[in-house]
């Protein structure tokens, strides 16, 4: 126990450095458009970058994950991406900083299949909402960081010299990670009661009553959609903040902070209430709640479109920011929870890629709508509106729809659901 727990605490410092390294560009944007004399458009083009090559490796880096082994995969994409962050600082140019987003993509696509992963592997079915919460956690606290350290960083030492510290400072995680996972990622949770089995026979899977699902797209448009609302904000929130608020770079960090740690804390208490509550009404049942509220609430970023006085912005925010981290929480637990261990991988892969295919096109979209007089109305309003409908996505197929994903997931129509 002692050891799971520890690299859980791994798990989760591994995904906040992986995003204080994705998450630099755009606390440095103000600062590079400076420099390097580019419009918005252009770059949404660099904070698009990262996005291509993250989301187009999503599916081949989870085959890697299920063929290798998660101790090997996750330190070698690791130290990939913290040397790819770091040379940011060299960058001659636009075209330097889009092929190490570009090279810093490709190495974080192991982070978080590897991770998901050894959540699936290690922790059963009820136990997975507190975890998958922890993990959830970390994408809220390393844009917190890195919002804070990198706004003072940049204040005092420029853009520069903030990739190169950020970068390079992350490398102490490796040694730790190499030395606590077992070599082949032990599983040390037992498969509760009528769980699919990893002897199972991946030809068993049914794949044309899934693809054929409702619930199957349901989830598919959801992940989609949240993704979006969830990179305008790590992507041009910041931006906002400088450019339509008026905050100070130092402002800005500790407003987008703020908000940030909030999620982290919001995600661990919904991450250990769903799982309660999946005791006494069923982990379905449970995690759809949870998630259709979360997804729901956050449209309160809309209120930004009205509301005019500065003191608003971080409760707004903050809410916003919280209830899609509640949202987003519960939705990854319920994927946890209807993948058989041998797909996880794949399946995590398959999702998370259409989660950066949200990622790559939120940037470029935003930066469209800014146009030259850089007005955030509509980007906000676009964003604002993504959660909604991924909530609908949800209720619409409900408890029963994703129940019966379970059955496809398991390789057969008969076999009876785990609650």
């Amino acid at each position: 126990m002692n050891r799971r727990l520890g690299i859980l605490a791994l798990v989760f410092l591994g995904i906040v450095i992986s995003y204080v390294d994705r998450g630099n560009l755009s606390i440095a944007a103000p600062s590079i458009m400076r420099d390097f004399r580019i419009p918005p458009a252009t770059m949404g083009i660099l904070l698009s970058a990262f996005f291509w090559t993250y989301g187009v490796f999503q599916l081949p880096a989870g085959a890697v994950v299920d063929r290798f082994g998660i101790r090997r995969t996750y330190a070698s994409g690791f130290l990939l991406w913290s040397l790819a962050s770091a040379s940011i600082a060299l960058s001659r140019g636009p075209g330097d900083v889009v092929g190490m987003r570009m090279a810093l993509g490709l190495a974080e696509s192991i982070g978080p299949l590897a991770s998901l992963t050894w959540i699936r592997n290690n922790f059963q079915g009820r136990e997975q909402g507190l975890p998958t919460a922890i993990y959830i956690a970390g994408q809220s606290v390393g844009p917190a960081l890195g919002a804070l350290a990198g706004s003072l960083l940049l204040d005092r030492f420029g853009w520069r010299m903030m990739f190169g510290i950020t970068g390079l400072g992350a490398l102490l995680w490796l040694p730790c990670w190499w030395f606590t996972v077992p070599s082949d990622g032990t599983h040390t949770a037992q498969p509760a009661e009528n769980e699919p089995e990893d002897r199972a026979d991946p030809s068993a899977l049914n794949w044309q009553a899934l693809f054929i699902s409702p619930t199957f797209w349901s989830l598919s448009f959801c992940i989609l959609l949240s993704s979006y609302y969830w990179y305008f904000v790590l992507t041009w929130v910041p931006a906002y903040l400088t450019l339509t608020r008026g905050f100070s770079t130092t402002e800005m960090g500790r407003v987008v902070s703020t908000g940030l740690f909030a999620v982290a804390a919001t995600n661990v208490v919904s991450g250990y209430a769903a799982d309660k509550l999946a005791a006494r009404i069923g982990v379905f049942r449970s995690r759809l709640l949870f998630a259709v509220a979360g997804y729901t609430a956050t449209a309160a970023i809309l209120l930004l479109l009205v509301v005019r006085d500065r003191a608003w912005v971080l409760p707004i925010l903050t809410l916003a920011m919280c209830a899609t981290g509640t949202g987003n929480s519960c939705f990854w637990a319920i994927v946890q929870h209807v993948t058989r261990r041998n797909l996880a991988g794949r399946t995590i892969g398959y999702l998370n890629t259409l989660s950066q295919i949200a990622g790559a096109a939120a940037p470029l979209i935003t930066g469209w709508l800014l146009g030259p007089q850089k007005q955030f109305g509509p980007a906000i309003l676009v964003a604002g509106v993504c959660p909604v409908l991924a909530a609908i996505c949800l209720l619409a197929n409900g408890t029963r729809g994703l129940e019966s994903t379970k059955v496809f997931l398991a390789g057969s129509r008969n076999r009876q659901i785990a609650q």
